[in-house]
């Protein structure tokens, strides 16, 4: 483990002359960097992974370098898939380093751990050669399919929660003889293959922040198979397993000025390393098709019911960074850190977790929540991260209504109270109008910002315009215990600023 400082220390002419990071430069490290003790020449790949990035890496990646460390899991090494034209990077950065990567842990006093992480043996990129990728998960040795593709990955309606088969990719990866093109074509048509040749199914194992995961995985692959194939559907809904998982780690984007960090650090360049807070879980139930990795061995909490621990995970951290991200950058916060730090927002972060969030969950076993909330702050805290809100205001139309909004329902048909999660809704709406306080742009990243932000530049005329949406919302805004506190917060936001309606905000519980 090194300090920030002892990681100091050489020139940016000295960091670009360096060589790269690969196989045959391992021995070139430091001691104080850990690197794989096992012969990766022997590794095959058992798991074939869509969606290559950050949190896989900091994640499930590192759990099955922890088996391979201790002499397991040797054929259940990774080969990654990329489907998007951003994956193109991801290819050539994992390619030019035998498919190795530096993943160093923050600790908050200052402290840097790093390890060469080595369970990814491959990568394909399916624009090259959708059938390669076809063919990798149609071999025998492939028995889980493995998804961290984001909430928005799913082609799921925000509203009515199921599969949108009129998005233009999907009608034409559905068309009789496509070539597949995205994630659900791919792993439909491997596993039609693996149908017609005898071979047992893989398990389709989703690592994405959605309640359900696995079941939600279930729906939309089995919807789309339906779409060309009825029989084949029938059999994926009968044959697949599909476990549901809850997975924390967080994992802010790497930076060029974390890359220069870790080429100071290991003595190598990494193209593309992963930074991340020390804390991880995964909590992943125990169905799988064809077999699975020792992961309780590696800390992985292998359970038969995951949805307690899911609940606590998207309701308190997910939706408590939505409750911090949109009114710590209103204030001008620009990590999250800051934000966690100010008073103000934590404790109206914390309000919100204990009278509107708990009341949500069921009892999660082995799990004093008092305990965890505290460290959801502490680690909310960490300035070593260095996390941006900006990353966690991104996607808000993906991740609001599968974090928040369920909150704000369950509270609504049980009588208990909203006015926090409405004043998150207020502060994403005035964070969407797409200029901050002191008139700077924002820049909102949203696969729907032209039509949000054109919403909500029309509410200071017409307050209700963007809970009105209800293809986000549905009918909320018919619901005055919601509409009149997010009414109340908006008028707030745009009259008083941010910082003072949170500070009101804040002192809420104490009044009542």
């Amino acid at each position: 483990m090194l300090s920030v400082e002892a990681a100091r220390g050489a020139a940016e002419g000295e960091i670009m002359a360096l060589t790269t990071l690969t196989q045959d430069t391992l021995a070139s490290l430091p001691g104080e960097v850990a690197v794989p003790s096992y012969d990766r020449s022997g590794l095959t790949a058992g798991i074939v992974h869509f969606g290559v990035g950050g949190f896989h890496r900091a994640h499930q990646a590192m759990y099955l370098d922890r088996l391979m460390n201790d002499g397991k899991a040797r054929d259940w090494a990774v080969c990654g898939v990329g489907v998007l034209p951003g994956d193109a990077r991801m290819r050539d950065a994992l390619a030019a380093q035998d498919g190795l990567y530096t993943l160093v842990l923050k600790h908050p006093d200052g402290t840097r751990e790093a390890r060469v992480i080595g369970s990814i043996v491959d990568y394909l990129f399916a624009p090259d050669d959708p059938r390669a990728v076809i063919e990798k998960m149609a071999d025998p040795a492939v028995r889980i399919v493995s998804l961290t593709v984001t909430e928005g990955g799913y082609n799921i309606d925000p509203v009515t929660g199921e599969f949108d088969p009129r998005t233009p990719a999907i009608r034409a990866d559905a068309a009789p003889g496509a070539v597949p093109a995205t994630v659900f074509g791919l792993v439909t048509e491997a596993l039609r293959l693996r149908r017609e040749r005898g071979i047992p199914p893989f398990t389709i194992m989703s690592c994405d922040n959605i309640q359900g995961n696995g079941d939600v995985a279930h729906r939309t692959f089995t919807a789309f198979a339906r779409l060309a194939d009825p029989g084949l559907a029938a059999w994926i809904e009968t044959e697949v397993a599909f476990p549901n998982s809850m997975v924390d780690r967080i994992t802010p984007v790497t930076t060029d000025e974390e890359r220069e960090s870790v080429a100071r650090l290991s003595g190598v360049r990494d193209a593309w390393p992963v930074v991340c807070e020390p804390f991880t879980q995964w909590v992943l139930e125990d169905r799988f098709t064809a077999g699975r990795p020792p992961f309780e061995e590696a800390g992985v909490q292998v359970v038969a019911d995951v949805e307690p621990y899911e609940l606590m995970k998207l309701r308190l951290l997910n939706a408590g960074h939505q409750a911090l991200c949109y009114f710590g950058h209103l204030s001008g916060h620009r990590y999250v850190h800051e934000a966690a730090r100010d008073p103000a927002i934590a404790a109206f972060v914390r309000g919100y977790m204990d009278a509107e969030a708990t009341p949500t969950l069921r009892p999660v076993p082995g799990v004093d929540l008092d305990a965890y909330k505290s460290t959801l702050i502490e680690r909310f805290s960490n300035p070593e991260v260095r996390d941006t809100i900006a990353r966690l205001c991104a996607e808000s139309s993906d991740r609001i209504p599968k974090w928040l909004l369920p909150v704000v329902r369950e509270q609504l048909a049980r009588g208990g109270e909203v006015t926090r999660s409405a004043a998150v809704v207020a502060a994403w709406a005035r964070y969407a109008e797409g200029v901050d306080e002191r008139g700077e742009p924002i820049t909102v990243v949203d696969r729907l910002s032209d039509e949000l932000t054109a919403i909500a530049r029309s509410q200071r005329e017409r307050p209700a315009a963007f809970i009105e949406n209800r293809a986000l919302f549905g009918d909320l805004a018919d619901d005055k215990r919601f509409a009149e506190p997010y009414l109340r917060a908006l008028e707030s936001l745009h009259t008083r600023g941010a910082h003072v309606t949170v500070e009101e905000l804040a002192r809420h519980g104490e009044r009542r």
